[in-house]
């Protein structure tokens, strides 16, 4: 029966999932359409808007994705305002290095160099498959090699005292012990907790819905612990909290609107500190902890993949350098010396 019941559960989330989808092309943020009307006054922003919608509607690209994007190109279209140029066939190999360079001189990291060129390279595949230019020299385009650096992870005993932060006597403690629990029990994005819906939750089976980045679906499981914390909220906080245009949103503000993503990450710094953490620790921190600690747990590393809903498993392998103690383990199993 609870078998027959998790399908029908897999199978309406799947049907809520195109709805989503749906309304989500049809409407624009207000930071795009911001961006969008600086990069339509500048030479060449024409074209860059129409490869935006394409992303929007047809790659179906995360919204910070898209937003990243803008940023990065408004960027490059700025440099070739000031480059005198007007029209995308007088966009060279030789311009688009002297952009890269622009950005070390100003002191730029490498992350971002990259992340610049891979926009510019994707526009420039964008503007060859519409007519736009006649040469595709994306491919020669060459940026900054990065270092591939390991993820920051805090030990189960100071994850613990993270999530024991909240003070019962403030007023919002059932909200943000929720969300922490949330955070650390599956692992999601801080975008991911801020647009959970009520309905995405099934705390009878202890499974949740997540949609990702490019509006990617996954399954996680919920913890005891966590599905508690979040039904503590919903009966003791939430329903003072709600208003008529909350909807369906999970975690709410003092205000009745739902969280955003920089709330969370507010959220998130704020105990941190109270529970003597690093300063550097963020959302993502917790994400990394899921991962390592499952992994340190004896989780394989497929199934954390698909529960940190990463395309390529070599994202997710990286956790396996992280964990020093499973590192020491294998050094004293497999090496000849002792």
């Amino acid at each position: 029966m609870m078998c027959l019941y998790f399908v029908c559960f897999v199978w309406s989330l799947k049907l809520k999932a195109k709805i989503n989808v749906c309304r989500y092309i049809m409407v624009l943020t207000a930071q795009r359409q911001s961006i969008l009307k600086k990069i339509a006054a500048v030479d060449l922003g024409g074209s860059v808007k129409c490869f935006i919608d394409c992303l929007a509607v047809e790659a179906g690209l995360a919204e910070n994705t898209i937003l990243a994007y803008c940023r990065d190109l408004r960027g490059f279209l700025e440099f070739c305002s000031n480059s005198k140029i007007r029209r995308t066939e007088q966009i060279k190999p030789e311009l688009v290095n002297d952009y890269m360079r622009s950005l070390s001189v100003d002191s730029k990291s490498e992350g971002t160099v990259k992340r610049s060129l891979v926009a510019i390279r994707m526009f420039l595949r964008y503007c060859k498959g519409t007519g736009r230019i006649q040469d595709d020299f994306a491919s020669v385009l060459d940026g900054p090699k990065l270092w591939q650096r390991l993820p920051c992870v805090c030990s189960e005993r100071q994850v613990l005292d993270l999530l024991r932060a909240p003070d019962i006597k403030e007023p919002f403690y059932f909200r943000d012990k929720a969300m922490l629990e949330l955070l650390y029990a599956t692992g999601v994005r801080a975008g991911e907790v801020a647009n959970m819906k009520i309905s995405n939750i099934k705390l009878d089976i202890g499974y949740l819905r997540c949609i990702g980045k490019g509006n990617k679906e996954r399954v996680i499981p919920l913890s005891k612990v966590a599905a508690e914390a979040i039904r503590q909220y919903l009966e003791n906080l939430r329903p003072s909290l709600a208003k008529s245009f909350s909807e369906d949103f999970l975690l709410l503000s003092r205000t009745g609107r739902p969280l955003s993503r920089i709330e969370v990450w507010r959220l998130v710094k704020k105990y941190a500190v109270r529970a003597g953490m690093p300063r550097n620790l963020t959302v993502h921190t917790l994400r990394h902890c899921f991962a390592t600690h499952l992994l340190s747990g004896g989780a394989d590393l497929r199934s954390v993949q698909e529960m940190l809903g990463h395309v390529d498993i070599a994202t997710t392998q990286i956790y396996t350098h992280v964990d020093q103690n499973r590192l020491r383990s294998i050094h004293r199993k497999f090496h000849p010396r002792p």
